[in-house]
């Protein structure tokens, strides 16, 4: 018998991969969690029936999560990073030498734990001395914080249920809050493409505006999301993202990356048409 998970996109859309064998499936307090073998992505990460990533195309989510700020301001310290419990933007940010401290708050610590079990290329680094985990509320946790962080990466899941209220201009606030005066916020901004998702996009992008100064939004093409198109969030005090990149500095880093490059740094701000429209109408 031939067996398929499909993960839904809209009403009408499915994404259809046929699954090999099924590692592990159980509800946490939080989510239900399934860890799946496919032949085509991998190992795929299911939390409440939506892919949040397989083995084959994770690396260019994570990659444009921490390397697009990182060029722009290289001598970046202290990172927060809300979410991220499978450990794929830890694991980007381990890469640079400079950086002396990565808390990251994940809800979850069942999720931490079968990603660092059935997923460990991407969450051995969870295990680093300089990586504090906290299982709490991202929220609760980012509130009382002030002039904290150098960056803040937001890999969020989507925005409605439990993660909602990452996704509140009351939260932007909060991260704006605790940033240094040239601090930096990264987002996961959705799909711009099916139109309940466009929706979210324009919502959030319209909170993240009135919270920062600087905000820029760029784009990167993950196979297993939904319709591929997916955009990132750039917030900062200070920095512009295209103005202010430090491209010598970075490549004399000699990062080793399968997707980011400063060469790419400047064409993935420059958006579809329709994509403008759709950020302009909130802006």
């Amino acid at each position: 018998m031939d067996l398929w998970f499909n993960d839904e996109h809209t009403d009408t859309v499915k994404l259809s991969i046929k699954v090999e064998e099924q590692f592990f499936s159980q509800q946490s307090s939080e989510q239900h969690i399934d860890v799946l073998q496919t032949r085509e992505f991998g190992k795929i990460l299911v939390v409440d029936g939506d892919i949040m990533l397989t083995e084959k195309d994770e690396f260019i989510y994570h990659e444009l999560l921490v390397h697009v700020a990182m060029a722009v301001n290289p001598n970046i310290k202290e990172v927060l990073v809300i979410g991220g419990g499978d450990g794929g933007v830890v694991r980007e940010l381990m890469k640079y030498d400079s950086i002396d401290i990565i808390d990251v708050v994940e809800i979850d610590p069942l999720l931490v734990d079968v990603c660092k079990k059935y997923l460990p290329e991407m969450a051995s680094s969870l295990d680093h001395e300089k990586v504090h985990i906290y299982h709490e509320d991202g929220v609760r946790f980012i509130r009382s914080l002030d002039d904290e962080y150098d960056l803040i990466i937001i890999d969020s899941p989507n925005p409605y249920g439990a993660g909602e209220g990452l996704f509140t201009r009351e939260f932007y606030g909060l991260c704006h809050k605790a940033l240094h005066d040239n601090g930096i916020m990264i987002n996961q901004h959705e799909s711009p493409f099916y139109r309940d998702e466009a929706f979210m996009v324009q919502r959030m992008h319209q909170k993240i505006v009135q919270s920062f100064p600087i905000v820029k939004v760029y784009q990167g093409f993950i196979p297993s999301y939904p319709s591929g198109h997916w955009l990132f969030g750039f917030a900062s005090k200070a920095y512009h993202p295209l103005d202010d990149i430090k491209e010598e500095a970075w490549n004399a880093l000699d990062i080793p990356t399968r997707y980011y490059a400063t060469r790419l740094h400047k064409g993935i701000f420059a958006l579809p048409v329709y994509v403008e429209e759709l950020l302009k109408d909130v802006e």
